[in-house]
């Protein structure tokens, strides 16, 4: 729920705006509040409970495509690790897409120099393998900083920092899962 500061229900009330201002109808998110799943990017959430609460949601709203990270959590964060560990469990498992006709892209880490040279990074994004490239359009990446934006507890200094010079804002490589 995003209480690792203890701010679990303004960090809900932040999620939905987020959503809300991309598309995102408030019905189809899901928070989970489990005490088994802290939000401490410290924490190594159990992989069979995620991949539980995952796959339901996929059922659930009948999702065919699901972005997540790759093994390095594009920050070192446990708990996004965590999600990309529970959703390779439960593609070895089930085969997401034959069983679920969904397909997961697995957000691809870059070190620190990439991360924050934004669109210079293109040349490189684009030289190197990848099953897909996504570039933003300006308007689509000033949507992603507004939608980014509504986080206001989270906003520390370095997130202004990733707001201005992330790659990630602009350029994202995945691969399929």
């Amino acid at each position: 729920s995003g209480n690792y500061y203890n701010q679990g229900e303004v960090r809900k009330k932040e999620l939905e705006q987020s959503c809300s201002l991309l598309g995102i109808p408030a019905s189809q998110v899901t928070v989970i509040d489990h005490r088994e799943l802290p939000d401490d990017p410290a924490v190594e959430w159990d992989t069979q409970l995620l991949a539980t609460f995952v796959l339901k949601h996929i059922e659930a709203n009948n999702i065919n495509l699901v972005v997540t990270f790759d093994a390095g959590g594009v920050s070192g964060h446990a708990n996004h690790i965590s999600l990309y560990t529970a959703l390779r469990y439960s593609n070895s498992l089930s085969s997401l897409s034959l069983s679920l006709g969904c397909h997961v892209l697995v957000l691809q880490s870059v070190n620190l120099f990439r991360k924050y040279i934004s669109i210079l990074d293109l040349p490189i994004s684009y030289l190197l393998p990848g099953d897909a490239l996504f570039i933003l359009t300006e308007e689509e990446t000033e949507q992603a900083k507004r939608a980014m934006r509504c986080h206001g507890s989270q906003l520390l200094w370095f997130r202004h920092i990733y707001l201005l010079f992330s790659r990630y804002m602009v350029i994202n490589s995945l691969q399929l899962l």
